[in-house]
């Protein structure tokens, strides 16, 4: 992990893309201040659509910020549409913003299929699109998120050393899901599955997804205390939903018998959740920093100049695993 935070925030660029960057530099530049007018001049005026799930919540409002503070450094616009949870209003604006012919077309995948068509074309109307955190089954000129495979691995052997042989527990584990269709909830169930399914003595009672919502991921959390009082861990797919989860166990008198685990953004209320023991251990990654990584990832594509949909580019953010004893360091 100490390697993987150490490398340039766009270091897992296509091996494709980076001969490409290196290709298309130009040779007659001789000084500085003719490197800077290249970069200037390839990004000033560009237009970035930008389309979250929603704003108002620590996650794209962290993302906003730096793409706004940077956007305008650059003398780039950004352009923001919120659907507020929407799937309807997200479709109307990405199509929208698709005859409007923005250069760079951001988005925050609610799942896998929702935007397959509009995204493919968004390139071929020369657009350049970048997935933020969640991305599509289509894969469009650049991804930035988190590696949510190997998070929820991460998770799930921990939970084993916690629950499994030799613990003195039940080894009874409830997941949360978010939506069941969404890249996030996917990949991390495989990364989960990949390890319980080596070790029997782990036994899932329930999966089901709460869309999202610590009110539904609390509900769905009592309910399976209820049902099964000997729980031992639940493992949530994004924390601020998963609080809710955490709060049913608190509520219950049982954190001291069930841990909570999840993973997502770092915004201080996270670290609170750890303090006040509604959250156990929570896999971290920076959102504000990816918020930079878009940025970056969108300059290298505009200064390529290459056409959109020529490169399948990636940045997975590294990651933290935030514990009571580093709660008071690890938020934003």
């Amino acid at each position: 992990m100490k390697l993987w935070k150490s490398l340039p925030a766009v270091a897992v660029l296509t091996v494709m893309g980076a001969s490409v960057i290196g290709a298309n530099a130009d040779s007659k530049l001789k000084s500085s201040d003719e490197l800077h007018s290249s970069y200037t001049n390839a990004l000033k005026g560009k237009r970035i659509a930008w389309v979250p799930q929603a704003l108002g919540i620590p996650l794209t409002e962290a993302w906003t910020t730096a793409m706004q503070s940077e956007s305008d450094d650059l003398g780039m616009e950004l352009i923001v549409r919120d659907p507020n949870w929407s799937t309807s209003a997200m479709t109307q604006a990405v199509t929208a913003l698709i005859a409007e012919k923005p250069d760079v077309l951001v988005v925050h995948n609610p799942n896998v299929q929702l935007l397959a068509r509009q995204l493919k074309q968004a390139e071929d109307a020369g657009i350049y699109v970048v997935q933020l955190n969640m991305v599509s089954n289509y894969k469009t000129d650049a991804f930035v998120g988190g590696d949510w495979k190997g998070l929820a691995h991460g998770m799930a052997e921990d939970i084993v050393k916690t629950c499994g042989v030799g613990s003195g527990k039940s080894g009874k584990v409830a997941i949360i899901q978010g939506e069941l269709t969404s890249d996030v909830s996917i990949l991390e169930m495989e990364g989960a599955m990949e390890v319980f399914s080596q070790h029997p003595e782990i036994t899932i009672v329930s999966d089901q997804a709460a869309n999202w919502d610590p009110n539904r991921a609390r509900e769905v959390t009592a309910s399976v205390i209820q049902q099964h009082p000997d729980l031992c861990a639940v493992l949530g797919h994004w924390g601020p939903m998963t609080m809710g989860a955490g709060q049913a166990v608190k509520a219950a008198n049982l954190s001291d018998q069930v841990s909570v685990y999840s993973t997502g953004e770092n915004p201080q209320m996270i670290c609170d959740a750890i303090k006040d023991g509604v959250l156990t251990k929570y896999w971290s990654v920076d959102n504000q920093l990816q918020g930079r990584d878009a940025m970056l990832t969108i300059k290298y594509l505009l200064m390529m100049g290459q056409k959109p949909g020529t490169f399948k580019l990636a940045a997975y953010s590294p990651f933290e695993v935030i514990t009571g004893e580093n709660a008071d360091s690890m938020c934003w």
